[in-house]
């Protein structure tokens, strides 16, 4: 089991930035990967940004990419997701995810078998 914690979301006005946090706890020595996934209000869960655990590659989508940049601190077992020029489509829950299987794209939700509760950030425009 892998128990996920987020923090980090709030209110930000269109154009500012922010920073996610993952904390991980649990069976992390066996962390294939983890991510970071969005859902907005009427909308299935998407993929935003996640990173291979065992060898670092990154994946982002195209509607973060070149805006945002996901990274970890391995000592601290955390996961982090800085997003700047943040826009009121950014609009979500976001949910950090994680799993400890062998997965192949890396970026669809149902390969990810850990949940956080999720954390709300809401762009003003």
């Amino acid at each position: 089991q892998v128990h996920l914690v987020e923090s980090g979301g709030g209110l930000v006005q269109a154009g500012g930035s922010l920073r996610l946090s993952c904390v991980a706890s649990g069976r992390t020595s066996s962390l294939y990967a983890m991510g970071w996934f969005r859902q907005a209000p009427g909308k299935e869960r998407e993929f935003v940004a996640t990173f291979s655990w065992t060898g670092g590659t990154t994946y982002y989508a195209d509607s973060v990419k070149g805006r945002s940049t996901i990274y970890r601190d391995r000592a601290k077992n955390t996961l982090y997701l800085h997003i700047d020029s943040l826009k009121p489509e950014d609009t979500a829950v976001y949910y950090c995810g994680a799993t400890i299987e062998t997965i192949f794209t890396m970026t669809g939700v149902p390969e990810y078998s850990y949940w956080g509760q999720g954390t709300q950030v809401t762009v003003s425009s």
